[in-house]
């Protein structure tokens, strides 16, 4: 495969490290079309640990739009 950037460009990416982020981009939880869906087994393990650094309990039932709510708020808290 041939680079076909110019000198000093930068190549195409995915993804964004957490300073390039555009908040604007962001798709509020409660709209996504798979927030009814029961949270996976990554949020429920990250959530998990952000309770416990919390010291919350929360419930296990959640679905993936209030899991990533509660994940983007004890983020929040920890900072």
């Amino acid at each position: 495969m041939t680079d076909t950037t110019a000198p000093g460009d930068q190549p195409e990416t995915i993804g964004a490290t957490s300073d390039a982020q555009d908040p604007g981009l962001e798709k509020d939880p409660a709209d996504w079309v798979s927030g009814d869906d029961p949270m996976t087994e990554a949020q429920r393990s990250y959530l998990d640990t952000l309770a416990r650094q919390a010291g919350e309990e929360l419930p296990a039932d959640l679905n993936k739009a209030e899991a990533s709510q509660h994940i983007d708020r004890l983020r929040k808290q920890q900072e």
